[in-house]
């Protein structure tokens, strides 16, 4: 009979090998290898064929009929718009956040309120004990809500407890790092019980129709915790976004089977919990007067939402000989870098005896390529301390030739900036062609905007 074979795997990343090792070859983390029991190894010659003996898999045409999976409304509108209008029955939903943002609060109301519509909700926490979820639920005013309440560690123990009668709408499970599977040896936490507790708990949702959400812990660079498959379980993964010295929280899906990703729902820290933000560029936008330099409005696009943000930037001139320096908060420092040279190399405009310091208002974070020429306008006003006038918004991308390249959503940007009071736009010269419902100045070149906001022109 052939003898189990040892498996060594990695908690860090999830990674298997034969040998034990000091440190993981695949991670470089130290004192992660965790011994795993292995299945049993048939000689290959002594394995069955595949080809044969199994069950007909049904196979059916792309033009098949397919109805949409309902949803359930979680009464909270913006977490419904990142989940892309709601939970789906029988999803199982991964969310992750770093300690202290807010993850629980949002899934205590978010329960709270889908009980009181008339759901029936279940709240499983490996983390508190029932009597602190219950006084948080009173602190945000939803202690009267019908939600059925637990504190466990035993994936056998829910679901042999969820199993008896109907089947919740909503389970939610607080936190997947605390539960234990005693099909397989080892502490909670480890890859081998976060990805054995997952798959039965998914497996029940998906048997059961319930919509099941699980939190996540996440490591020191922000990533999930625990196996990387554990995300390719689930059908949608959120992150939970924020700094703890702002008041706002991003809720973003980066992972979505039944909807759109980069989809986003942005909450504000309150005494009563999260309260919904509907317009979101409020948080961002600076409230400030004409002569302002070094100041640009952005809107940038998340998923199919424009956001109103505040690019700030600032020069200083050193001494002759200073190393200057470049600081960035919420964009890119590399691209930052790419656009001083542009404006050096294309526009005639020296940057090298200055520090530069660029800043997103509000703690908010851009990756949006648009950007380029909002950052652009920002650095040409603060050197040359010649304020963009406030009513105007700006968005582009810069090409290394100095070319200002269309952007898409352009007609969803300009929407936005006109809703909220904003009169004109720099924008690409393809834009500018097409109109829009505020007044537009295009530009083919970096030296063209550089020109106009000098007075050149």
């Amino acid at each position: 009979m052939a003898r189990p074979q040892k498996r060594y795997v990695c908690q860090a990343c999830g990674s298997a090998t034969s040998k034990w090792a000091g440190q993981c070859a695949d991670c470089a983390e130290w004192n992660t290898l965790v011994e795993e029991a292995g299945a049993v190894v048939t000689p290959f010659a002594a394995r069955h064929d595949l080809r044969s003996g199994g069950r007909p898999v049904v196979l059916v045409g792309l033009d098949a009929e397919t109805p949409l999976p309902p949803r359930m409304a979680t009464c909270i509108a913006e977490f419904d718009r990142a989940l892309g209008g709601g939970m789906v029955t029988g999803s199982a939903t991964l969310i992750g956040g770093d300690p202290g943002i807010g993850k629980s609060t949002l899934l205590l109301q978010a329960a709270a309120r889908m009980a009181l519509a008339g759901r029936d909700v279940a709240y499983v926490s490996g983390e508190e004990a029932a009597d602190q979820v219950r006084l948080r639920a009173r602190r945000l005013g939803l202690g009267m809500a019908p939600v059925r309440l637990a504190s466990a560690t035993s994936v056998r123990d829910i679901l042999t407890t969820l199993g008896q009668g109907a089947a919740p709408d909503l389970l939610i499970i607080d936190s997947i790092q605390t539960m234990h599977s005693d099909l397989i040896e080892g502490a909670p936490g480890t890859v081998s019980q976060v990805r054995a507790s997952a798959q039965e708990l998914i497996r029940f949702a998906k048997d059961r129709g319930t919509a099941l959400v699980l939190v996540g812990h996440v490591t020191k660079d922000g990533s999930i915790a625990g196996p990387r498959v554990l995300e390719h379980m689930v059908d949608t993964v959120l992150s939970f976004e924020g700094e703890r010295s702002h008041q706002y929280r991003i809720l973003r899906a980066v992972k979505n089977r039944f909807g759109g990703t980069d989809e986003i729902g942005v909450f504000a820290m309150a005494e009563e919990g999260l309260a919904e933000v509907a317009n979101p560029s409020a948080l961002f936008l600076t409230v400030r007067g004409d002569g302002v330099s070094g100041a640009t409005v952005f809107p940038a696009m998340e998923g199919t939402r424009p956001v109103l943000v505040e690019i700030q930037a600032l020069t200083v001139r050193l001494a002759s000989g200073a190393t200057p320096r470049r600081a960035v908060v919420g964009w890119d420092a590399g691209r930052l870098a790419m656009i001083l040279a542009v404006l050096e190399a294309r526009c005639g405009l020296s940057f090298s005896t200055a520090e530069v310091y660029l800043n997103v208002a509000g703690g908010y974070r851009i990756a949006d390529p648009a950007a380029d020429m909002a950052v652009a306008a920002a650095l040409v006003s603060a050197l040359a301390e010649r304020p963009v006038p406030s009513e105007a918004i700006a968005f582009g991308e810069v090409a290394l030739s100095g070319e200002i390249r269309p952007v898409a959503h352009g007609a969803l940007r300009l929407k936005e900036a006109a809703k909220l009071g904003f009169g004109r736009a720099l924008v690409p010269a393809s834009v500018a062609e097409a109109g829009g419902p505020i007044a537009l100045a295009g530009f083919r070149t970096l030296g063209q905007l550089v020109d106009h906001l000098l007075g050149r022109d």
